[in-house]
């Protein structure tokens, strides 16, 4: 055999083997390529549906927000609606009786005559006479919530017009009391038991109260 002839075969042979490990290659890049593919379809496929569930809960929590909102806004309009305005004082009519007890006490006594419900707050200023500086307020009294009138309903405050043990000063008799409501300047002239009071600079008067029994206590 020439040399030749033996250099073509070499030749040939180094083509042939250099074409299947190209052949070789090529398939493991398509099945490497495939792999990926379906791989990442998987994953795509994955995403969407992890998108889709959050999607459908997050929708589900905008809507229950929403339902939320619109409840806490009727709530609101109910409640502006229903809002209690303070009494008017041509709309409620005072009286004082004298308390059996305790001793030296005089029971106020405020009617709502208004066809609608309205409140007492804090404590009722009182005026004997021409005095300059209304009765202090027996703070201890506050209760907790403010008096609320329906209509014809009472409220009740207990006045104590001289200490019982005769220690107050500055005792007088007097004839005439006038009663202020909180947040107005009118005053309502209300009769005393008998034409007449002995009160000394010991004489208070307590919160507006919804029960006697807490007026007089």
């Amino acid at each position: 055999m020439s040399i030749t002839a033996t250099n073509a075969r070499t030749i040939r042979t180094a083509v042939a083997s250099v074409t299947l490990v190209a052949a070789a290659l090529t398939l493991a890049a398509c099945n490497s390529d495939d792999a990926d593919g379906v791989k990442r379809s998987g994953s795509a496929e994955s995403s969407a549906a992890a998108t889709g569930s959050d999607s459908k809960g997050g929708g589900k929590q905008d809507t229950n927000a929403g339902g939320g909102a619109d409840a806490g806004a009727q709530g609101g309009a109910q409640g502006g609606g229903s809002k209690v305005g303070t009494c008017d004082p041509d709309k409620v009519s005072m009286s004082v009786t004298k308390a059996p007890r305790p001793v030296n006490y005089l029971l106020l006594q405020a009617t709502n005559k208004s066809g609608a419900t309205c409140s007492l707050p804090g404590a009722p200023a009182l005026r004997f006479d021409d005095g300059q500086a209304a009765t202090p307020v027996v703070e201890a009294t506050k209760p907790q919530a403010v008096v609320t009138l329906a209509p014809g309903k009472s409220g009740y405050a207990g006045i104590l017009t001289s200490s019982a043990d005769g220690s107050g000063t500055n005792g007088t008799k007097v004839t005439k009391l006038e009663v202020y409501l909180e947040g107005s300047d009118t005053a309502t002239s209300v009769s005393l038991p008998g034409g007449s009071v002995y009160i000394d600079d010991s004489a208070k008067v307590t919160y507006w109260q919804s029960d006697i029994s807490d007026a007089l206590n």
